[in-house]
């Protein structure tokens, strides 16, 4: 295949832009949005962050066993481990903005170092969770239009930074757990 853009890829372009700039407003926005401060009678979803911890968990541990079986030729147990953690990370947005949406955020109380840590953390994986969305589109669509040399240069990128926004999501949970309130 040429190295010319694929008719596949042109579809979903556009898309990727849309979906790339739409999706960090919106929960941006949406963060912003407390439902029962607004008057709404919601009962706040405290239940929700160890769950949606847990989904990043799960996409972590799904990402390295899709690695590992596209490292051993198992092309189709690797694309479905990829939409499953595709379905995760969809998953884990829907409930963190549920979550933002009906409860007051916790804030961190730790102190000293730890505090510096906590932040570094949390804003390495808030920037990098914006950049991973463009990341993770180009990847799946150079895939859908198989264009596996593309495909795999970008991934190349990609995986570890997935990586790195999932298990710093579980990190920044265990981190604030202590300060929420119920």
């Amino acid at each position: 295949m040429s190295n010319s853009v694929s008719d596949v890829e042109k579809k979903y372009n556009k898309w990727i832009v849309i979906l790339s700039v739409v999706i960090p407003i919106t929960v941006a926005a949406l963060f912003g949005v407390n439902l029962r401060k607004m008057g709404f009678q919601v009962e706040p979803l405290t239940f929700l962050p160890p769950i949606y911890a847990t989904i990043n968990g799960i996409t972590a541990v799904i990402l390295i066993a899709a690695l590992w079986a596209i490292k051993n030729k198992n092309i189709k147990l690797h694309e479905k481990l990829m939409k499953g953690a595709i379905l995760c990370s969809v998953l884990f947005l829907v409930m963190y903005v549920a979550y933002h949406m009906t409860s007051d955020s916790a804030s961190f109380g730790g102190e000293g170092v730890i505090r510096y840590v906590y932040f570094f953390i949390l804003i390495t994986h808030i920037a990098l969770s914006i950049i991973i969305i463009p990341l993770v589109l180009i990847t799946y669509v150079r895939a859908l239009s198989e264009r596996f040399d593309k495909h795999r240069k970008i991934a190349k990128i990609t995986f570890p930074i997935w990586l790195y926004v999932a298990i710093t999501g579980v990190v920044v949970y265990i981190m604030i757990s202590p300060y929420y309130v119920h």
